[in-house]
């Protein structure tokens, strides 16, 4: 792993959580993440189904420095994951194993998350040179799925996302998981349209101290 990709792992790890942010509003964005920022989530995932996800990923970059990492979710292509690093992506998600995103990203020292949900294809993501895999949907299989997987498999960096909330986040992470990913539930789209930010800083810090409490129990 490369100096900026150990970096960008620490700084992910460091929030604990990675917040989704699937059909943002380009005029909210900043303040979004500002939000987010104050309460302790500082990893924010623009997802690239954003028909401006570039220019998104281009304005958090530019807007709060190393404050905050911002990487690139729902990737499905090499193209696509290439245009998102050149936009400022430190790193890029996907919801399943496509290994042209992974080349991609190698090749240009990008932290790199493909998406599974067995042992198998989790193992076949981190032969293949990602850094950590997405368990996804979460949901479906909860904490115990993801602690199945770690068991045989403990030098995979682990990251349930789809279902995780402020009430299960700690179970994931008891269960082995490094960082966990939310949407919704840490930023409701009825808050982001009345400009509710307080609310979105009130979830952060319930997902901060969850992620904080179970890493040290």
């Amino acid at each position: 792993m490369s100096l900026d990709k150990h970096d960008a792992m620490q700084r992910l790890r460091a929030s604990g959580t990675v917040a989704v942010m699937r059909g943002a509003d380009a005029d909210t964005l900043v303040k979004t993440v500002d939000a987010l920022r104050a309460g302790g989530v500082t990893a924010i995932e623009i997802t690239a189904d954003n028909p401006d996800a570039l220019e998104m990923i281009d304005a958090v970059s530019g807007s709060f420095d190393d404050e905050v990492i911002v990487g690139a979710g729902t990737v499905l292509d090499g193209e696509t994951a290439l245009d998102t690093i050149r936009a400022g992506a430190e790193f890029v998600v996907g919801p399943t194993v496509e290994l042209d995103v992974v080349d991609v990203c190698n090749r240009y020292g990008t932290l790199v998350a493909p998406g599974a949900f067995t042992p198998t294809e989790a193992l076949t993501a981190y032969e293949a040179g990602a850094d950590f895999v997405k368990i996804f949907p979460a949901s479906s299989g909860g904490p115990g799925h993801l602690g199945g997987i770690k068991g045989p498999l403990p030098q995979i960096p682990l990251m349930p996302t789809g279902g995780v909330d402020a009430d299960n986040a700690g179970d994931f992470i008891r269960a082995g998981a490094e960082v966990v990913g939310a949407g919704s539930a840490l930023v409701p789209t009825e808050a982001v349209e009345v400009g509710d930010f307080e609310t979105i800083t009130e979830n952060a810090r319930a997902f901060s101290d969850a992620v904080d409490a179970a890493r040290s129990a």
